[in-house]
Order: structure tokens, then C-alpha cells, then sequence
């Protein structure tokens, strides 16, 4: 008895996703990504032990020196106008810095991913959701804090909020609208259409995993655009409230010392240019090693 071999046609699947060993490994043989990488780990953890780390209470006043004073062994950063020491203040500074941004970060993934994900799946959603995006991109983020901040009165929480809704959220959702848009028209996306798979199980399981990596390198170029914008709306009074400590009101409290005490602007300036230089350099890192187009090389 002989049997007949049916051939069936391969059905197209999604590309083989870049593992996490390889893309580590990218990233650990990228200079500059590491040195990105080292600098953030370092500021991440002096910012998260500064009770411990911080020789003097960031609101504590040195009474035996002159204010300000310039940089000195007891002082390393100096002190400013009313006798704080400058280098634990700058430590708790960073505390708010990362938490403004890591948070605002998180908050437009959070809307910004859903709603990209259904504008570009939905055909009916996307003219709705590209236009409230438009609008919203229209407005500068000073401005929108400004509005929020006399709402809601300036704080931490402002800034988060005005840095997420200004400027994240909806570059987030042309993000992941622009991926979704691609991975759509894809093989093997309508493969799983023709095998009777739902809207939900395709967006959850063949375009959203496969739209990560765009997610996660715009998230970490986001991150020291939101420092920089949290100490700037802290210098307009819009984010972070005196006594607490932040980048942006130090050197809000530098500007009229300018020349009787330099160091209190140069120290708290130089640590945002480094930190979120590093963040760039690990985001640009990122980006290189989850980048599709290099996965044929070897690593």
C-alpha cells in the first residue's frame, strides 16, 4: 500500500526576535553605551542611597562657614546662600530628576502604547487619535505646564504630568502607530488573520512584542529629555517647590549669585549635561543593539 506525501506550504511567521543574550552582548561591546551605562548606574544609586550617602541633611545649615563657600574639603560642592551643602543637596536633587522621569516615561507607555496600538490597527480610530495628537503637539509643554501648574499648583506631580500629556504621550503613540501600521501589513500577521485568530490575540501576541524594541529605545530618548524638562519647569517655579532639593531649583537659587558663588550653578549644571549625555549614549547603544537590520551580523 502507498501512501501519498501531502506538502503543505509553510505558513509566514514572525521574524525570530532578537534574544536578550544577544542584545546584551551588543550593548557590552558598544564603548560608548557602556560608558553611558556605568554613569547612569552611578547616578541611579546615589540617588536611591542619598540618606546614606550624603554627609550633611540636604536642608541643614553650616553656621562655621561663610555663605556661600566655595568648594573644600569639608564642602566638596560648596555651600550656597544659606549654608547647604551643596554636594547632598545635589544627590537628593538627582532623586527627583529620575523620578520625573522615569515616571513621566512610564506614564506615556501606559497611554501612549494602547492608543497607538489601536490607531494604527483600527482604521476608523486612527484619523481621531493622529488629530487629538496633532492638537496636542501643537502646544509647547511650557505652556500645558503652566496651565496644569496653576490647576493643580506647582509640584512634582505637575511636572510629571505636564512632561507626560506635553510632549511623551503623543510622540508614544505615533511610535506605536507607525509599528503597528508595518507590522500589519505583514505576512505572517495575515496568516494569523486567515487561521481565525482574534483582533486581541494578534495585537497581543504578533504586533505588540514585535513593536518593543521601537517602544523601548523611544522610552530611553525620552528619559533625559524629561530631565532637562523637569529642571527647567523647576527654574520657572512650575515643577519642584523649595526646600526640596532639585537641579532645576538649585540653579533657580544660583542665578542671583552668579559671581559671589559660581559653583553653586556649575556643579548642579554640569551633573544634568553628564547624566543625560549618558542617557543618550545608552539609548543610542539601545537602539544599535536591538536594531533588526543588524541581526546577520556577527556578535
Amino acid at each position: 500500500m502507498t501512501g501519498v506525501l501531502e506538502v503543505r506550504p509553510l505558513e509566514p511567521s514572525a521574524p525570530p526576535p532578537l534574544t536578550r543574550r544577544r542584545v546584551l552582548r551588543r550593548v557590552l561591546r558598544n564603548p560608548l553605551a557602556m560608558v553611558g551605562l556605568v554613569v547612569v548606574a552611578v547616578a541611579v544609586l546615589a540617588a536611591i542611597l542619598a540618606p546614606l550617602v550624603a554627609p550633611f541633611p540636604y536642608d541643614g545649615t553650616d553656621f562655621s562657614v561663610p555663605a556661600p563657600a566655595p568648594p573644600s574639603p569639608e564642602h566638596w560642592f560648596g555651600t550656597d546662600e544659606l549654608g547647604r551643602d551643596q554636594f547632598s543637596r545635589v544627590l537628593f536633587g538627582l532623586r527627583a530628576s529620575i523620578l520625573v522621569g522615569a515616571l513621566s516615561v512610564a506614564l506615556s507607555i501606559a497611554v501612549g502604547v494602547p492608543l497607538g496600538l489601536l490607531a494604527g490597527f483600527y482604521g476608523w480610530l486612527d484619523p481621531i487619535t493622529s488629530r487629538l495628537t496633532d492638537l496636542l503637539l501643537a502646544f509647547p509643554y511650557l505652556i500645558l505646564a503652566v496651565g496644569l501648574a496653576v490647576i493643580l499648583g506647582p509640584s512634582l506631580f505637575t511636572a510629571i504630568i505636564a512632561l507626560a500629556v506635553g510632549a511623551q504621550i503623543p510622540g508614544m503613540i505615533r511610535v506605536t502607530r507607525s509599528e503597528t501600521l508595518r507590522l500589519r501589513g505583514l505576512d505572517y500577521v495575515g496568516a494569523a488573520f486567515a487561521n481565525g485568530a482574534r483582533d486581541r490575540t494578534v495585537l497581543g501576541r504578533h504586533i505588540l512584542p514585535n513593536a518593543v524594541n521601537a517602544i523601548m529605545v523611544q522610552a530611553t530618548l525620552y528619559v533625559p529629555a524629561a530631565i532637562i524638562g523637569e529642571a527647567v519647569l523647576s527654574f520657572l517655579g512650575l515643577g519642584v517647590r523649595p526646600p526640596t532639593p532639585s537641579l532645576g531649583v538649585m540653579l533657580a537659587s544660583a542665578q542671583p549669585f552668579y559671581r559671589a558663588g559660581p559653583w553653586m550653578a556649575v556643579f548642579p549644571g554640569v551633573v544634568i549635561v553628564v547624566l543625560t549625555l549618558a542617557l543618550n549614549l545608552l539609548g543610542d547603544g539601545l537602539r544599535d543593539a536591538l536594531d533588526p537590520k543588524e541581526s546577520g551580523r556577527p556578535v
